[in-house]
């Protein structure tokens, strides 16, 4: 005969899923589909956010929140889309090296990227050279017109820290109104939506 499971095995679990709802909650922001299986690992897994940008190892689970910043899922990043928001990607790609030999071929890694989007190379490592800086600040400038207060989602790839750099760096800038999409083209192309092969906004270094 099956034992009846105890009260207090209710209990606890009752109180831990009032726990995880309560984080959820408590975020401050909406939360994609995988960051929301994350929550669901237990609080142990909670990345938290830096005090200022991550420097290293920017392929690493990320932070679900974003301070002056709001947090999108691909169901919001999709409605945002189809409005006309600009959407910036900040994927890194390796430039093309100086002093190639004459008649040497140069093949770029190949970029699929969400429709209409502008991609700003590079730009979401924890350090900038100022010209690169200046590259992202200049492209940010031009999706908004100039305007700080127009909205903006900036993203690259599922956890990655580039895209929560950039996002927090246009943030300090005075940008008020950034979604940060954590989940990028990986979330985008689950939901069976289409990419587009992509080149970079011409960088001033290269």
């Amino acid at each position: 005969m099956k034992r009846p499971t105890p009260k207090s095995a209710l209990a606890i679990t009752a109180s831990a899923l009032l726990l995880l709802a309560e984080v959820i909650a408590g975020a401050g922001a909406s939360l994609s589909p995988a960051h929301a299986a994350g929550a669901a690992e237990g609080a142990a897994t909670t990345v938290a956010e830096p005090d200022g940008y991550r420097m290293d190892e920017y392929r690493a689970p990320v932070p679900a929140t974003l301070q002056g910043g709001t947090v999108i899922d691909t169901a919001e990043a999709k409605r945002l889309h189809d409005e006309g928001v600009p959407f910036v990607d900040v994927l890194p790609r390796a430039p093309k090296p100086k002093g190639l030999p004459e008649g040497t071929v140069w093949r770029p890694k190949p970029r699929d990227d969400i429709p209409g989007s502008v991609w700003l190379v590079d730009t979401g490592y924890g350090k900038l050279a100022p010209v690169m800086e200046r590259y992202l600040f200049d492209g940010l400038a031009e999706v908004t017109g100039g305007d700080k207060t127009k909205p903006i989602v900036l993203y690259c790839q599922r956890d990655c820290w580039m895209s929560w750099n950039a996002a927090k760096r246009a943030i300090k800038d005075g940008y008020t109104a950034i979604h940060w999409y954590p989940d990028g083209t990986d979330g985008w192309a689950e939901a069976g939506y289409p990419l587009d092969r992509a080149e970079p906004k011409q960088r001033p270094d290269e």
